[in-house]
C-alpha cells in the first residue's frame, strides 16, 4: 500500500478523530496532515505483531500531534500575556513618571504663588474642600474663595508669575 492508499483509506478516519479533539475542522485538518506526514516518517517503526491495527497507530500519532499542538498553544498564549504585561506594565510606568513630572511642575508653580492663593489652591484641589469652606477659613465669602481660585489657576496656567 503507497502513501497515497494510506491517506485515502484512513484520511477521513484521522480527521474525524482529530475534529472531536479539537473541535474545529481548519486545525483538524492540518493536524490530520501532520498526523500523515509524521506517519510517513516513522513507517518503520510500524510492527504488525498483532498488537494493534494500523488505524490505532494512526490515532495514536494523531494524538501525539494534536497534544503538540495544545503545548504549543499554551506555550504561545503565555508569551502573548507576557508581552501584554509587559506592554501594560512599560505604559503605566510611563504614564506614572509623567504624573510625577507634572505634580512637580504643579508645585514648582504654586509654590510661585502668594501665600494665600496657593494655600486655597491646596485646600481645594488637595483638600477637596468647597469655596464656601475655603470662604469660612479666611473669614471671607463663598465668592471672594471662588474669584481668588479662579484668579490662582489662571495665573498658574501663565507659568505661576506673580501678578
Amino acid at each position: 500500500m503507497n502513501t497515497e492508499e494510506v491517506y485515502q483509506e484512513y484520511g477521513d478516519f484521522i480527521f474525524k478523530y482529530l475534529l472531536t479533539l479539537t473541535n474545529n475542522s481548519q486545525t483538524a485538518e492540518e493536524l490530520t496532515q501532520e498526523t500523515f506526514y509524521q506517519a510517513i516518517k516513522s513507517i518503520d517503526n510500524f510492527h504488525n505483531n498483532g498488537r494493534a491495527k494500523f488505524s490505532t497507530w494512526l490515532c495514536a500519532i494523531a494524538k501525539n500531534v494534536w497534544l503538540q499542538e495544545l503545548h504549543k498553544e499554551k506555550k504561545r498564549k503565555q508569551l502573548e500575556e507576557s508581552l501584554q504585561n509587559e506592554d501594560t506594565l512599560s505604559y503605566h510606568l510611563e504614564e506614572e513618571y509623567f504624573k510625577k513630572e507634572n505634580k512637580i511642575n504643579f508645585f514648582k508653580q504654586a509654590h510661585q504663588l502668594d501665600e494665600k492663593k496657593r494655600e486655597i489652591i491646596y485646600l481645594r484641589l488637595l483638600g477637596d474642600l468647597s469655596f464656601k469652606e475655603i470662604g469660612l477659613i479666611f473669614g471671607e465669602s463663598e465668592n471672594w474663595s471662588r474669584v481668588t481660585f479662579y484668579r490662582a489657576k489662571q495665573q498658574l496656567r501663565k507659568g505661576g508669575q506673580k501678578e
